[in-house]
């Protein structure tokens, strides 16, 4: 009998220590995209025939990506890709946009800290005539 009890006070500790441990785990990506996206710069963007750049910014410890997402409910699109300025003056992925709208999205991955850029932006078309959009790095 006491044995049972050991033992079931021990697997009830072990649950527990293993209930408090995943907690924390399965909370950080929410609480790291928050922060992220919580230090989210606002910008506009207004039609031109060819791309328009912003920046340069410098990537730092509160983002592992460059992400971005449209704030203007109008149901335009824009193309987007970053420049790595201190190594080229092309964009990444092979010098080739990604069509980005209003839910975020990874415009570059995993960049170092202290990596600087540039933010080349185009429309999809003639919609995207006064376009609200937020970038985190």
């Amino acid at each position: 009998m006491i044995k049972t009890r050991a033992l079931a006070s021990a697997l009830i500790t072990v649950a527990a220590l293993l209930g408090a441990g995943a907690a924390p785990v399965a909370a950080q990506p929410s609480a790291a995209a928050t922060s992220c996206y919580g230090g989210a710069k606002n910008l506009n963007y207004r039609y031109q025939v060819g791309p328009r750049e912003y920046g340069p910014f410098t990537t730092s410890s509160r983002c592992g990506d460059i992400n971005m997402r449209l704030t203007t409910e109008d149901q335009s699109f824009l193309y987007a890709c970053v420049v790595f300025i201190d190594h080229t003056d092309k964009c990444n992925h092979d010098n080739t946009y990604s069509l980005h709208g209003t839910p975020w999205a990874t415009v570059a991955t995993d960049v170092k800290d202290g990596t600087r850029f540039v933010l080349r932006v185009g429309p999809y078309d003639t919609d995207a005539q006064n376009v609200n959009f937020q970038l985190a790095y």
